[in-house]
């Protein structure tokens, strides 16, 4: 069990995990073109061990049962984390980081009631995909423009929240699907 916590993938979750809050305080007090681009330069870093975690544990046999949880954990928390670092520049990111914290907290309960009862995960579907897609890239460009119009950011901001709703709605019905199902 020592050895699959200590995996080199695992490390690199790890290490994302803890260089978050190192960018949000860097984002957050970034005022100059260089301080941002110290903050961006180390978001590079994360994304970079998120695609190198992925790809060291299937090219050398290290994928674990411990990293399938932490990955998707890490990514998680990297969306949150750039979610809460977006809503100090934009107030209308308050009310979507609420939305996607309902939305994580449902998927979160209802797989692992799903686990205990099917004893089995059936993965994300197209929708929560479209989602992470949007979701994602308005994220992106909000960071990295933090000056957009007020229109233009509030657009995409409530575009992010009708995705976030749309796919709850979706995964409700897909788990009352499944949850028919069983009885």
């Amino acid at each position: 069990m020592k050895k699959e916590l200590f995996s080199i993938p695992n490390l690199m979750g790890y290490f994302r995990i803890l260089m978050l809050p190192v960018f949000l305080v860097w984002y957050h007090r970034a005022e100059t073109p260089e301080e941002f681009g110290a903050a961006f330069a180390l978001l590079a870093v994360i994304f970079l061990s998120d695609a190198l975690d992925g790809f060291v544990a299937r090219r050398f046999h290290m994928v674990t049962g411990f990293g399938k949880i932490l990955d998707p954990v890490a990514d998680k928390l990297v969306q949150g984390t750039l979610t809460l670092a977006v809503s100090f520049r934009h107030s209308w990111m308050k009310v979507f980081f609420a939305v996607f914290l309902i939305k994580e907290v449902y998927m979160s309960v209802m797989g692992m009631y799903l686990l205990r009862v099917k004893n089995s995960l059936n993965g994300a579907r197209w929708y929560g995909k479209l989602c992470t897609a949007v979701v994602d890239s308005c994220i992106l460009i909000l960071l990295f423009l933090p000056k957009l119009p007020a229109d233009v950011s509030n657009t995409m901001i409530l575009c992010m929240i009708g995705v976030e709703l749309f796919t709850i709605g979706m995964y409700l019905k897909f788990h009352l699907g499944i949850l028919r199902e069983k009885y």
